[in-house]
């Protein structure tokens, strides 16, 4: 049964969030999980001058994603941060690259799942989640939030991401705060709440 899990991150929130997702992914039987990042499209002389150049070199060495790789997939979790209340401009160009795939049906019936950050408590963790989920629809992917069974996400005690929609993490308006373990232990919960639902449909196609 295998996971992949496609992310962009610009700072490392999403990275580290995507660690997590994968360690969650990894602790369920038979899951084989696989991390890529999807290709920059912002100018190296700009990642310079904002910092996100070296921030990046944290996780340089994981592989680029493919769009054709993803129907090898029994599950794919994906990982942005929020522009706007959408997906970055990163995700949604590797996305729209899929139609091929929406043609021929390659991605339907694979369990689809999404994870976020944004800059501020309120900066449209749910909007940007549910919008990818309609990318994901479209190709006819089976949808996997993170239920209320992970009762951190209704914790009160500090500020923190997460949703029934999908685990997320607050970045700060200067990016300096990082997930919490909160955050990332609801990162693991979903990931293997993912890898634990695509088990059983593997299981149930075979018989």
């Amino acid at each position: 049964m295998k996971v992949q899990i496609i992310f962009y991150s610009m700072y490392g929130h999403i990275f580290r969030m995507a660690e997590a997702v994968a360690e969650g992914a990894r602790s369920v039987a038979g899951a084989e999980v696989g991390l890529f990042r999807v290709p920059e499209l912002v100018p190296d002389e700009v990642l310079e001058k904002s910092g996100a150049k070296a921030a990046q070199q944290a996780f340089a060495h994981v592989p680029v994603a493919k769009t054709g790789q993803l129907p090898e997939a029994d599950a794919i979790i994906f990982g942005t941060p929020t522009r706007f209340g959408n997906m970055c401009a990163q995700m949604r160009n590797f996305l729209d690259q899929t139609g091929g795939l929406w043609m021929k049906g390659s991605l339907i019936g694979k369990v689809g799942s999404v994870f976020t950050s944004t800059a501020t408590q309120h900066g449209g963790q749910e909007s940007t989640i549910l919008s990818t989920h309609i990318t994901l629809l479209h190709q006819g992917m089976v949808l996997v939030g993170l239920p209320y069974s992970e009762k951190r996400q209704m914790g009160m005690d500090e500020i923190l991401g997460g949703s029934p929609y999908g685990a997320a993490t607050i970045a700060g308006g200067d990016g300096s705060r990082m997930p919490s373990q909160l955050e990332l232990e609801m990162a693991k919960f979903q990931g293997r709440h993912v890898a634990e639902i695509a088990s059983a449909l593997v299981r149930g196609r075979a018989a």
